[in-house]
């Protein structure tokens, strides 16, 4: 669901710009206030699983697209919703700066609708009262399933709120929506059966760890070193070997808009500050979309090339190493940063 700058208008990628950067900022202090020291590197391992496991498009049956989860559901149950929102927001700054995946005038947007729905409603609404105590797998599963389809079911009608707030005409409300909205119901199913995966995992092993996301509570002494290693070797796993069996087909954003318009995508306005931002982006994105940089003959012969699978890519080999490690220093870098101003407070 990362949306390209074509979908926005200035003024909306914009007024989304200043709405997550306070959410940003009163989430940083938050964090501030509650951080537990052993709670840095779990940030830093969840962000980078959640970066790997975003490159991982699996296929929708019957419908020719394809969807991938968005993590921020997840992220809310290990870790809260305030350190989720932070590690969530890394994710995507990385993904569209060095990767070029999603727009950077979109990027409020994409940090709004995958964050903002999961963590503070989907999370505190939804998870956390069917869920329970945690103490029944069966509760779980249910409370992960319903938490990510209604989540990733807002997530969506944001991006066509957007879309109707920015004017864009080819997009015609209606169609768009009836796109949307089923197609990512049938993503948000599959990212519930992930969540309850990852969860049960770590419920399994350090029960503890839900109970202080919870609640607030601080990890003490609680010994986690299992739990890190775990997803540790996971991120490694999806990003560096897992990544060449994700699905060919469109994303749900992408089909959607085709379904809508025709088209696979919109074009976007060369000039102004669209202009500028995308000139930006390809100055930054040393690995756009996960691959290496090939030349205008390569890509267009890679395009018209059947598409194989799996893709065996050292690229994208690469790119997964590359960006769960940058999003692992990114955000124990800000709970650093948050641990040494609280210290100096």
């Amino acid at each position: 669901m990362h949306m390209a700058d074509a979908l926005l208008s200035p003024a909306v990628g914009g007024t989304f710009w200043a709405a997550t950067a306070g959410t940003i900022a009163w989430c940083a202090k938050k964090v501030q206030q509650d951080l537990d020291d052993r709670k840095i590197p779990l940030m830093g391992v969840l962000g980078a699983f959640i970066f790997t496991a975003q490159m991982i498009n699996f296929t929708i049956p019957a419908t020719g697209s394809s969807g991938h989860i968005g993590g921020g559901l997840l992220l809310a149950i290990l870790l809260g919703p305030y350190a989720a929102f932070l590690t969530i927001a890394s994710v995507l700054v990385v993904q569209a700066l060095f990767f070029a995946d999603g727009g950077l005038l979109a990027l409020g947007c994409n940090i709004f609708n995958l964050g903002v729905f999961s963590c503070f409603i989907a999370y505190p609404l939804l998870y956390k009262p069917l869920a329970g105590n945690g103490t029944s797998r069966t509760r779980i599963v249910i409370a992960s399933i319903v938490a990510a389809i209604v989540g990733l079911q807002l997530g969506a009608l944001g991006v066509v709120g957007e879309t109707v707030l920015s004017g864009i005409a080819e997009l015609p409300l209606q169609a768009f929506l009836w796109a949307m909205l089923p197609i990512h119901l049938a993503i948000g199913l599959v990212e519930g059966l992930v969540t309850a995966a990852v969860v049960t995992f770590v419920w399994q092993a350090r029960p503890e760890i839900l109970e202080s996301a919870a609640t607030t509570r601080p990890l003490g002494s609680l010994p986690i070193a299992r739990v890190l290693a775990g997803l540790a070797v996971a991120a490694v796993l999806t990003g560096g070997v897992f990544s060449w069996f994700a699905s060919s087909f469109p994303d749900g954003l992408e089909w959607s808009i085709a379904q809508a318009t025709g088209k696979d995508e919109l074009d976007e306005p060369a000039e102004g500050i669209y202009g500028l931002l995308a000139g930006f982006q390809e100055k930054t994105a040393f690995l756009p979309d996960y691959a290496f940089r090939t030349g205008e003959q390569a890509a267009a012969a890679e395009q018209a090339a059947e598409p194989a699978w799996p893709a065996v890519d050292s690229g994208t080999t690469v790119a997964g190493l590359v960006g769960g490690g940058l999003t692992l220093l990114v955000t124990i870098g800000l709970g650093l940063v948050f641990r040494k101003r609280r210290r100096t407070a």
